[in-house]
């Protein structure tokens, strides 16, 4: 197939290495010349440019650009495609994408590929990236099952996990184990770097190994990627974060009351859950 995908970041990077790898030609397009040369030099891509107009011969492109530029860039892409060619994206969030372009192009199909570093940019891109990660397609009541078969067969081919859903469903999941997480982990950075004893702080910092690791790494990820997810997935997001400072406060109170055995079932119930979401 001729694939082509919009946007060559680390998602869009990753995707040609590992498309080309199963034999599709992937034609890239970027707004800079030297992200589309580094893409080709990297082996990302076959080709690729700042003219959107390569996309003529596509059969399907994948726009991988902020969420923030998603439906501008769709927008602009259709008046360049066939009407056969389909069209999706990886955006985390997806009612809103759907909502716009799916009564627009026939062949659209919402997509998210949950996979990436705290990296970002065409150099960050890696093989494999997507190998026994989630996929999730978002499908209407409009969705054609040819496009459906289509994208599923691609997801096989990256190694990824297949999973269907309503946009609005997988919106609500994701603000959950995606979203609420980035901002629980940016506010454990920030809390730490409230410190006001600078022997103290210090002290920290050296000592900070893995557990502080993994609990404060996607909150150190990409700022604009984390204000998107809170523009574009809002409400669900405001939604979990409650939920959290109310469990937040319970622990808290539990602590000044010296509720050791309430701290302990918690704390039991918890060990008890992880394994539900994190295999």
């Amino acid at each position: 197939m001729n694939i082509g995908i919009l946007g060559l970041g680390l998602i869009g990077g990753s995707l040609g290495f590992d498309l080309r790898s199963q034999g599709h030609y992937v034609i890239g397009v970027s707004r800079r010349s030297s992200t589309c040369e580094t893409a080709i030099a990297m082996g990302c891509v076959d080709t690729a440019g700042i003219d959107i107009n390569l996309f003529k011969t596509a059969d399907i492109v994948f726009i991988c650009t902020p969420i923030g530029m998603i439906v501008p860039k769709f927008a602009e892409l259709i008046t360049h495609l066939p009407e056969t060619c389909i069209i999706t994206d990886v955006g985390s969030v997806k009612a809103p994408v759907v909502e716009a372009m799916a009564p627009h192009w026939q062949n659209f199909i919402g997509g998210h590929p949950m996979a990436g570093t705290a990296d970002s940019g065409i150099e960050a891109a890696q093989r494999n990236l997507f190998v026994d990660r989630p996929y999730v397609l978002t499908l209407t009541n409009t969705t054609p099952q040819s496009v459906v078969e289509v994208m599923a067969e691609l997801v096989s081919q990256l190694g990824s996990k297949l999973y269907y859903s309503s946009p609005e469903n997988h919106d609500l999941a994701v603000s959950w184990i995606s979203h609420l997480p980035v901002f629980v982990s940016a506010s454990l950075i920030a809390a730490c770097m409230g410190e006001r004893e600078g022997q103290v702080l210090e002290l920290a910092q050296k000592l900070a190994s893995s557990g502080f690791w993994d609990t404060s790494r996607v909150g150190g990820g990409n700022p604009e990627l984390g204000v998107m997810m809170a523009q574009h997935n809002r409400q669900a997001l405001l939604v979990s974060l409650q939920n959290y400072r109310q469990q937040l406060d319970e622990t808290i109170d539990a602590i000044e009351q010296e509720d050791w055995q309430a701290l302990e079932a918690k704390l039991t119930d918890t060990q008890k859950w992880r394994p539900l979401f994190v295999e």
